[in-house]
């Protein structure tokens, strides 16, 4: 049909397009929409998703986090165990690069200490005098590599000769935060990937099953789901947790943890695959697969799910920093990881008195990288969801 015109009367004229139709004729397309109806589905969510920065950066910073749990000990400056007696709740030290208008690089004002035997609280304060540069690339506390082989490679080390480099202060044991931190991560960021598997396989088995058979299986999961979710999230893992022998050892704790997480965490995810499947088990295909004889396996794995694996995705990378925020809740409360078990809860355990708190605010820092990581895991998901939306 070709363009018109108006007439005198303001009313649109038509023509007619006299050719022949043609339905096989291909109109030309620019290489962008030629790239662009080639694509697979993942790839045009790969070009959503970059559209949305914020997601982009949040994944990037929690790719780097997770990869950082791989290289702990060199990323931290001291070993995790290493007691520095003479600098009990030391507060952190504030990296310079200048010292008298000379550049001398990074480098640290080591400490004067003294007792306040008024208010019997240590005192610190920077001596200038004590200019301590920074090591990199350096030897430093010996540490066992993944418990496999010694070594003291760190990638920041103290100066020499007595240096310190407490850039989160230390703990009442002398402890570089910092380090804690780093060593922490390993297991706060590990945890909540063990539960999000279990919680996810438990949801998508659980969740199908109820969706596709209907009937019986679908009042039972539902009223399973609703048992399970009309106890309070706290109190219920608190008394789970409470049920874990005090004998276990620590990495038998861990796993108890991430499976008490996975249990009560799978009910939420169920109810969506079941959504989504009671959606689609009449449509055409899936009818289709019934009369090929295909079984209730093949269909939901093959056919039903994989119609919303986007979905999926952005529901599990969802669920990740509840599990790291039930992990620090419970190692708060006493009730999760223990020591020598060290995690972000566990070590803001030690700030339970607020005295130490009003003393050494810093002991608070380990809440920081709890912030950061769950408000990225959020980001995140949230990128993924709207990448996986056909309809934005």
């Amino acid at each position: 049909m070709s363009n018109g015109s108006r007439d005198g009367d303001g009313r649109l004229e038509h023509f007619v397009n006299q050719d022949a139709f043609d339905p096989y004729r291909v109109e030309a397309l620019t290489p962008e929409q030629e790239r662009y109806y080639q694509a697979s589905q993942w790839r045009i969510m790969w070009w959503k998703f970059k559209l949305h920065r914020l997601a982009l950066f949040s994944a990037v910073l929690l790719l780097l986090a997770y990869l950082s749990i791989l290289v702990s000990e060199v990323l931290a400056p001291y070993n995790l165990h290493t007691r520095n007696t003479k600098f009990i709740y030391a507060p952190p030290q504030a990296v310079h690069l200048f010292h008298d208008g000379e550049f001398i690089g990074p480098f640290v004002y080591g400490f004067n200490a003294k007792m306040n035997m008024t208010t019997l609280k240590r005192e610190y304060t920077p001596n200038p005098k004590k200019v301590q540069p920074l090591r990199f690339f350096c030897s430093g506390d010996t540490y066992e590599f993944w418990g496999l082989f010694e070594a003291r490679f760190h990638l920041v080390c103290p100066a020499e000769k007595r240096g310190t480099v407490f850039l989160f202060g230390t703990d009442r044991l002398g402890r570089d935060i910092l380090s804690r931190i780093i060593y922490g991560a390993r297991i706060s960021l590990t945890i909540g990937l063990i539960g999000v598997t279990i919680s996810f396989l438990l949801g998508v088995i659980i969740g199908g099953a109820a969706g596709y058979f209907g009937g019986m299986v679908d009042n039972i999961t539902q009223r399973s789901i609703e048992v399970i979710r009309s106890f309070p999230e706290i109190p219920l893992f608190m008394t789970l947790s409470a049920l874990l022998p005090a004998t276990w050892s620590p990495v038998a704790v861990f796993a108890g943890i991430s499976v008490i997480l996975g249990l009560l965490d799978w009910p939420g995810l169920a109810r969506a695959v079941r959504s989504k499947i009671l959606s689609l088990r009449e449509e055409d295909f899936t009818t289709a697969a019934q009369l090929m004889g295909a079984s209730p396996a093949r269909i939901i794995g093959r056919h039903l799910l994989p119609s919303f694996t986007s979905h999926l995705i952005a529901s599990a990378t969802l669920a990740v920093p509840s599990m790291i925020l039930g992990e620090t809740a419970l190692s708060f409360l006493g009730l999760g990881l223990r020591p020598p078990v060290t995690s972000w809860g566990v070590l803001l355990n030690e700030t339970q008195n607020i005295n130490a708190v009003a003393l050494y605010p810093w002991l608070m820092t380990p809440v920081i990288p709890v912030i950061i990581v769950v408000l990225a895991f959020n980001f995140f998901g949230d990128g993924l969801r709207d990448a996986a939306d056909p309809y934005k």
